[in-house]
């Protein structure tokens, strides 16, 4: 699984000319899954993106966690973070159909609301619209076969 993750201020996700979900201070994540990409994979990275401490502390030094942050986040399914662009249009066979994609996709988000955090997201597959307030910025690239 890959996830960027973006420190804000405030996120939200519109469908359809109606809001869906929004966030106040917390983390915007774009959630592209891989096609090998199993409950494994889904496990990691939510507790990564529960545990990242990247919120500052009070002598400014990123040291928070979102917990302790009071964070909250808005997860977004992006099937195109698995894109090939060895040719000038891209390529998705690496990401996940799915079948196998919204159930892992799914998971993280019950994972993540779990460990206590409010979560709010988009609806997989539609056509979204995003906007946040990015916060510093701090935008983190995981890949689980990294982590």
């Amino acid at each position: 699984m890959r996830a960027v993750l973006t420190r804000v201020r405030s996120a939200s996700v519109t469908i359809d000319g109606q809001v869906q979900g929004n966030i106040g201070k917390g983390f915007l994540v774009l959630l592209g899954v891989h096609q090998e990409d199993g409950e494994a994979e889904a496990l990691k990275i939510a507790d990564k993106i529960c545990g990242l401490r990247i919120f500052e502390d009070e002598n400014g030094k990123m040291n928070v966690n979102p917990k302790d942050a009071g964070a909250e986040l808005l997860i977004i399914s992006q099937f195109t973070l698995f894109a090939d662009c060895k040719s000038r249009r891209p390529g998705f066979s690496k990401a996940a159909r799915p079948d196998t994609a919204i159930p892992l996709y799914e998971l993280v988000i019950e994972k993540c609301r779990e460990q206590g955090f409010r979560v709010e997201t988009g609806s997989f597959g539609a056509e979204m619209l995003v906007e946040s307030i990015n916060d510093g910025p701090v935008t983190i690239i995981l890949d689980t076969k990294e982590l």
